[in-house]
């Protein structure tokens, strides 16, 4: 499948916990960094990214259990492509979606430091 269609249905097939951070980090909200979602990325796509803060944030839900050692290898590979990868469970932007905003924009504001 070609990726921009790919990227397509990733975004309309998002998690709730997706719909969530989206509508917290979309159209500049979260601190006016521009996030994009579904973005291709090396051989990967990333959930979020802020490219102006060489930022990358994924979600990870039950289908990644079981998985650490690709998620490690992922996020590995992006972090040479120049990227800081924080990484939070659906759970957690579930019940605490403010304290997920808060660590994402702190990492971008030191990476603009």
């Amino acid at each position: 499948m070609e990726r921009t269609a790919y990227a397509r249905r990733l975004r309309q097939g998002q998690t709730l916990a997706e719909k969530v951070l989206w509508g917290l980090v979309r159209n500049r909200r979260l601190g006016g960094f521009k996030f994009m979602r579904q973005i291709a990325i090396d051989r990967y796509f990333a959930d979020f990214v802020c490219e102006a803060g060489k930022l990358i944030v994924e979600l990870d839900g039950a289908a990644h259990d079981g998985r650490e050692d690709y998620d490690e290898l992922r996020t590995e590979t992006l972090e040479r492509l120049g990227y800081v990868v924080l990484r939070f469970r659906n759970e957690r932007v579930m019940t605490d979606p403010g304290g997920v905003a808060d660590e994402i924009l702190a990492a971008l504001k030191s990476a603009r430091a």
